[in-house]
């Protein structure tokens, strides 16, 4: 007989506004049954699949095995429920664990009081089999324990990632203001750059975008810097298969000869975009530049941008419309045959670029509703200059 595989579904936790971008990409690594929900992807795969949504998928912000699905009209049902689950299965007795609880249209309305008759219930059951208890650990579990109560039906999984994707391990120094990281990779796999067309971030910051652009351009997995998952403290953690992913992975790694360019106005944090892509061994890859947009000289075109503009809720800007008007300057004097893209809050000022966008697609950086417009800079007659 054959190895018998075992196969469960999975949620994969995203941003608003790019769940399809991560439903391609868990196709691309094999998952199956993918369906889009709200902030998230469900998907079918067996435990290599698992550790290979956590290493290989850019958009992802965490990934979720849910264990348990059950109506929960008030907290006694809640408890009871909750302990039917053997947790013994999860859980050791001298092991950690912690709670993350949300709620939403539901009678129990408070997510820390969620969590609360959650840990109630995993710590009676242990309590009352051996007379002890695992202790709570909310900074570095052994195992991780999310419960969803949306119109009073509740959804216990386990979370294998830990602490948030977006953690790479390569970000040494930070800016105002950084960007996440899930959210850069995810706006370069949005805007449908293939990574072999030079690309620009003229106002780069720490680096973050052009950063996890050539992470993509070049094929190495966003989990390559990071070691810490929460699946590697699991009972039925297979360190071979691990490794196999890993050096699955490893081998795909490509050169890139494409040019990838950040620029930014301040020296000091162009020095932190500098460190960032030192740490993730970029230094070949990714050029960075101390000017502003308007005298940045972009790479050759063909070619892709995408910036993030400060826009005046995390950054206070002087003059927020001149900036804005001074991008849409600096698109149609040097960026002829470009495909940019520009991701704001400032639905205003992103009017004072003066060109329509081809694209505005409604996207979420935290809790700030963007929007992600797209301008096709066309080729003019205007020379390049050399």
């Amino acid at each position: 007989m054959g190895k018998q595989i075992d196969n469960f579904q999975m949620l994969a936790k995203c941003f608003a506004g790019f769940e399809e971008v991560l439903a391609k990409e868990l196709t691309q690594i094999g998952a199956s049954d993918v369906r889009v929900v709200k902030r998230g992807v469900l998907f079918i795969g067996d435990k290599k699949l698992l550790y290979k949504a956590n290493y290989l998928c850019r958009s992802a912000i965490r990934i979720l095995k849910p264990i348990a699905s059950f109506g929960a009209i008030n907290e006694d049902e809640l408890y009871n429920e909750v302990g039917k689950i053997n947790w013994e299965q999860y859980l050791g007795l001298d092991g950690t664990f912690s709670i993350d609880g949300i709620t939403s249209y539901s009678n129990i309305t408070h997510s820390k009081y969620l969590a609360l008759k959650t840990k109630d219930a995993i710590v009676d059951q242990f309590r009352n089999k051996f007379g002890k208890r695992p202790n709570v650990n909310t900074d570095n579990p052994d195992v991780s324990i999310n419960v969803r109560l949306f119109k009073n039906e509740a959804t216990i999984s386990l979370d294998s990632s830990g602490e948030s994707l977006h953690k790479r391990g390569y970000r040494i120094a930070t800016g105002p203001a950084p960007m996440n990281e899930v959210l850069a990779a995810s706006l370069v796999l949005l805007s449908g750059w293939d990574g072999k067309t030079n690309f620009i971030d003229p106002m780069c910051g720490s680096g973050t975008i052009p950063i996890e652009a050539a992470l993509f351009a070049r094929n190495i997995p966003p989990g390559y810097f990071r070691d810490d998952y929460t699946f590697k403290k699991w009972n039925d953690f297979d360190i071979d298969l691990w490794n196999q992913v890993v050096q699955e992975a490893k081998e795909q790694i490509r050169d890139t000869d494409v040019q990838i360019v950040g620029s930014d106005w301040s020296g000091r944090i162009l020095e932190t975009a500098k460190e960032n892509v030192t740490a993730a061994g970029l230094k070949d890859t990714v050029t960075l530049k101390m000017n502003f947009i308007n005298d940045s000289e972009p790479p050759e075109s063909p070619g892709f941008l995408i910036t993030n503009p400060p826009y005046g809720e995390r950054i206070k800007v002087d003059d927020i419309i001149s900036l804005y008007k001074g991008i849409g300057d600096a698109l149609k004097k040097d960026y002829s045959g470009y495909t940019a893209w520009i991701i704001s809050s400032n639905l205003e000022a992103l009017k004072f670029v003066g060109l329509r966008p081809s694209r505005n697609i409604t996207v979420y950086s935290g809790k700030l509703e963007c929007k992600f417009a797209k301008f096709d800079m066309y080729t003019g007659s205007k020379k390049r200059k050399e």
